[in-house]
């Protein structure tokens, strides 16, 4: 006899429906008066103690993760000289995507004020730390004692120097391949711990989602529809409108050529929300339905796996404007900035698995004075999302590589206009109907930005 086992993400959902039903039971039923049983034993000592624990998990595994994961990114690339033309293209183009994404998230999320009119109970008891100035976030970059900064949590100062150690390692060369192996080693033991904090994620949704409908009951329900919303709207005007205007402004390729041909790899990323996982799926529809040359394929499509998430810095943005409105925090134009560049700099540390970009989130958080107990208010709906960011993740990655290999004579355009080129079982292949249908939305994303 079989048994068939739920996914996290099935887990996850169920555990934020009853998590959404108690604590609604538990609001309008008066539960929740200051100094009874159930709020003070149940809602403020139960649920709050599983929520602790989790949130301190996730802070528990920045600093390690982040250092590994870019030390082992930058090592990957194989050595300094390879960079070239087309690392430097790629790594530009990543960071640039990454940065318009973020930025057109808190524009979104400002314009939409979501949050505003809500305040958290523990709003009363938090105060926002003073941001720093601009120039002193960058002058402080570099650290004076790199051990000092990861103990201290300063996460510019630790993904600055990560990414000078994988330098100085490529620069060794041979004789620092034990200390890659080790990297590699300890980078895949963080990967493990990821996976065994996140399994408790159900328990954790559940409890803090209780607490929080239990304490706003109703009202939390609605803003977070609005959360969720002016997300999926950022996420689909980045992929249609932004990123499909650089392609074409980029590399006279027709958008809607390539929208129809990322189906698969899009649907396979959805499903797993791991664009690691998509990597296989990804480098095979670049390079045989895109005709993307594999020597520029190769390099572009697992280093964009690595730095570029362009979904997660979007949902970065929307999360950070919308916990800054529930908590009552205002959040002036120079913390926006340092969000958007905490932002692209944590991209290149994110890990391309499901569930890291919390983790990554806390460091914004801390970053810009913001509670990282705010994250609880949105992980019940973060997996769903997840599997969103993640299509976006894997298309951005797919069309730096076509403007790359097309900017280096690298991209056979012949077969990159052929709606069958490498066409195999399953794979989803649009017709002209449904090309004229895309055409439709994406025209309407363009001029919603003009």
């Amino acid at each position: 006899m079989s048994t068939t086992k739920l996914t996290l993400t099935a887990q996850v959902v169920i555990a934020m429906l009853l998590g959404i039903t108690v604590g609604l039971l538990i609001n309008v039923s008066g539960l929740n008066a200051a100094g009874g049983f159930v709020n003070e034993y149940i809602v403020n000592g139960l649920f709050k103690a599983v929520g602790t624990l989790f949130v301190n998990a996730l802070k528990m595994l920045v600093v390690p993760l982040v250092l590994f994961s870019l030390i082992c990114g930058v090592c990957g690339i194989g050595n300094l000289n390879t960079l070239g033309r087309v690392g430097a293209k790629s790594f530009v183009l990543y960071l640039l995507t990454t940065a318009i994404a973020v930025a057109t998230a808190v524009i979104f999320g400002v314009t939409a004020g979501i949050g505003q009119g809500m305040q958290a109970s523990t709003a009363s008891t938090f105060t926002g730390k003073e941001a720093p100035p601009l120039l002193d976030v960058f002058t402080n970059i570099i650290p004076t004692n790199p051990i000092a900064a990861m103990a201290n949590g300063e996460m510019l100062q630790v993904i600055f120097f990560a990414i000078l150690a994988g330098v100085s390692i490529l620069m060794v060369g041979k004789k620092a391949k034990p200390l890659v192996e080790g990297a590699e080693l300890a980078n895949e033991v963080m990967m493990k711990m990821v996976n065994i904090v996140m399994a408790a994620a159900p328990y954790a949704v559940f409890a803090l989602i209780a607490k929080a409908m239990a304490e706003l009951g109703f009202e939390l329900l609605s803003v977070l529809v609005g959360y969720v919303l002016v997300l999926i709207a950022a996420l689909v005007f980045h992929l249609f409108g932004t990123m499909m205007l650089l392609l074409k402004l980029l590399s006279g390729l027709n958008p809607l050529r390539f929208i129809s041909k990322m189906r698969n790899v899009q649907v396979f990323a959805f499903s797993t929300a791991s664009s690691n996982a998509t990597i296989p799926v990804t480098l095979r529809t670049v390079t045989e339905r895109l005709g993307v040359n594999n020597s520029v394929a190769s390099f572009t499509v697992p280093l964009g796996a690595t730095i570029n998430m362009d979904g997660t810095a979007i949902m970065q943005g929307v999360a950070t404007v919308f916990i800054a409105h529930v908590y009552g925090v205002d959040l002036s134009i120079s913390d926006y900035l340092v969000v958007i560049a905490m932002a692209v700099l944590a991209s290149i540390g994110t890990a391309g698995v499901p569930g890291v970009g919390l983790i990554m989130l806390s460091m914004v958080f801390v970053q810009v004075g913001l509670p990282v107990e705010g994250i609880g208010l949105i992980l019940g709906v973060d997996r769903l999302l997840d599997m969103m960011r993640t299509a976006v993740n894997v298309s951005g990655d797919a069309v730096v590589s076509v403007i790359v290999a097309k900017s280096e004579g690298k991209l056979d355009t012949s077969v990159y206009n052929d709606p069958t080129a490498g066409v195999t079982t399953g794979d989803i292949v649009l017709d002209e109907t449904a090309e004229r249908e895309l055409a439709a939305t994406v025209a309407s994303t363009h001029s919603r930005k003009d």
